[in-house]
């Protein structure tokens, strides 16, 4: 049983709200270790994307549980290549393939290509239609790309996935894709490390015997927000996964609100340079 609670998405699926990322998990047998952890401290939600390279493994590792599939939450996203190119059908079965999966709970475009993303997000209907998607949704889209998207579909995205942490609140885009239904990811959830040393942090977190980490955790899950940090260290799987036994009280959840400096922790595709900030 998993005891990490879970958000309603727009299509009335359930999405946990703290799940595992993968990204850069291709060392042999590593993203299997990182799943088998993660199932073990009640992970459901796996989410990973065709450009990770890793699809085979998540497979695998889906495949090796005794948890069952209606239990899990599988993400995967289409890259900037097959968009270029119009292959959203190919691309989305191929990681299917990998996968060894029927459907996906989750289908994102991983980022907004310029002059393709709207003819991309139409194939994502289609495949939301089939059945072979339960949801599909966006990631990296900010204001001007959800608003060119509803000129053009009537079909909300279920889901934006952003970098969002303490250092970068992106509170405009937040409240933008609330307002609209549409429910927040944060991916670098723990912004690579960066503000695990913050005063601010390390004194909230020693009011509750909580690591730094667990406290950005819990601000983003108190908020709504569903977290994929990325590890395949099981320690550190099972620590990302103790933040539900207590909540931050008002004050300190403005106080971290106030650590925003947008902060982009991530890197951004070279063919996507000077398209998003």
């Amino acid at each position: 049983m998993s005891n990490i609670p879970s958000l309603i998405l727009n299509t009335n699926d359930r999405m946990p709200l703290l799940g595992l990322g993968v990204y850069k998990a291709t060392a042999p047998g590593e993203v299997e270790g990182a799943i088998a952890a993660a199932l073990d401290c009640g992970y459901r939600l796996i989410d990973t994307a065709s450009a990770y390279k890793n699809e085979e493994g998540v497979g695998r590792g889906i495949r090796s549980s005794s948890v069952p599939r209606e239990e899990l939450f599988i993400t995967t996203k289409l890259w900037n290549t097959a968009q270029r190119i119009g292959d959203i059908d190919g691309a989305f079965q191929r990681s299917l393939d990998r996968l060894g999966l029927d459907y996906v709970d989750l289908y994102l475009i991983h980022w907004p290509v310029p002059g393709c993303f709207i003819n991309s997000w139409q194939a994502l209907e289609r495949i939301h239609e089939s059945g072979q998607a339960k949801a599909i949704g966006v990631s990296n889209f900010e204001i001007p790309h959800l608003e060119a998207l509803f000129q053009t579909s009537g079909i909300v995205p279920a889901v934006n996935q952003i970098e969002y942490h303490p250092l970068w609140n992106h509170s405009e885009l937040y409240e933008y894709c609330r307002e609209r239904g549409i429910a927040v990811q944060a991916y670098a959830p723990l912004a690579r490390g960066a503000y695990l040393k913050k005063d601010t942090l390390l004194h909230i977190g020693e009011t509750y015997g909580k690591s730094p980490a667990q406290i950005g955790l819990r601000w983003l899950v108190q908020k709504g927000i569903s977290a994929i940090p990325k590890s395949v260290n099981p320690k550190r799987i099972a620590e990302n996964a103790d933040i539900f036994d207590f909540e931050l009280t008002d004050l300190e959840m403005k106080t971290i609100d106030a650590l925003d400096e947008k902060f982009r922790s991530a890197g951004i595709p070279e063919d996507m340079q000077g398209f998003v900030r």
